[in-house]
């Protein structure tokens, strides 16, 4: 008995899905496991998991943080570059912040949780904090002393350009009320702080240079997210400043902690992609195994 066109299709499909499954849901998968035991492969297709006293304890390909439980920086690690992804360093919720240049003016708000930093005061304010923790001059164009974003409101009569040349009111729209504005006055006229939940955008937004030098010791990556907020690496020059409170710290000499900076720095990828970077999260661990912090 011959079977029927739409029964042959349909044995056929089977057949095809029958083995196809088998092709591509067993043997490929085993193949390409197989292949990644090889010794060479196998920690990299494991997560380049980093172990300690036999438990893992990262990996090198994840940034952590290394912070107490007040999220204030260790002084015994070398600290890693900021993150966006969910709490921090979060594989299931990689982002970054989505912040742009234009982003100057915070929003302030009486309800702590409804406050929010703009790009240039979350800046301001890491690098005050990295100036702070590292000894060095963590002030930048554009921030004030306090680590906030220099901006004003200026608000008047404006020209064809958009200019206001005589303000009748002048705020500093990222310090909040009662604060002393970082500048007392404004083509002559008082500045002012925010009002908490007052929108300034009548006025003309102006950001205030300040006189804080543009060759500052702390690294754009100090200071800024990366796309992924999943980075372990921070330049040299982010690991550079920090060599002399790890050394104190974990009482050694200062070239011991760099050679170990040194080991754990990458050059170019393929010599001319990418920059040089430091993998912290590898960079700790070595110093946990080498020189461990004496109670």
């Amino acid at each position: 008995m011959r079977m029927s066109t739409w029964i042959r299709q349909h044995l056929a499909a089977l057949r095809a899905l029958l083995v196809l499954t088998a092709i591509t849901g067993i043997v490929y998968p085993l193949a390409v496991y197989a292949i990644a035991q090889i010794p060479g492969l196998h920690d990299k297709s494991n997560g380049s998991l980093i172990e300690s006293d036999g438990k893992v304890v990262g990996s090198s390909l994840i940034g952590q943080s290394f912070t107490d439980s007040d999220g204030k920086a260790l002084v015994q690690y070398f600290q890693s570059r900021p993150s966006a992804a969910g709490d921090g360093y979060d594989p299931t919720s990689t982002s970054a912040s989505n912040l742009g240049p234009e982003s100057i003016v915070d929003t302030l708000d009486t309800d702590p949780t409804k406050a929010k930093l703009s790009l240039l005061s979350t800046v301001c304010s890491r690098s005050k904090a990295v100036g702070d923790l590292e000894g060095v001059d963590g002030g930048r164009p554009f921030c004030t002393e306090d680590g906030i974003g220099a901006v004003l409101s200026v608000i008047g009569p404006r020209d064809a350009d958009g200019n206001v040349s005589h303000p009748v009111q002048v705020v500093s729209v990222n310090e909040a009320c009662p604060t002393t504005p970082f500048v007392s006055t404004y083509k002559g006229v008082r500045v002012e702080c925010a009002e908490p939940g007052k929108d300034y955008s009548v006025g003309r937004i102006v950001p205030i240079y300040g006189d804080a030098s543009t060759d500052t010791p702390v690294p754009t990556d100090a200071v800024t997210a990366s796309g992924s907020g999943l980075d372990p690496h921070i330049s040299p020059e982010y690991a550079a400043i920090q060599v002399a409170r790890i050394a104190h710290a974990r009482n050694i000499s200062s070239d011991r902690v760099r050679e170990l900076v040194d080991a754990d720095t990458d050059g170019r990828t393929l010599g001319f992609l990418g920059e040089p970077r430091v993998n912290v999260v590898e960079l700790n661990h070595d110093l946990d195994t080498l020189y461990p912090l004496r109670g």
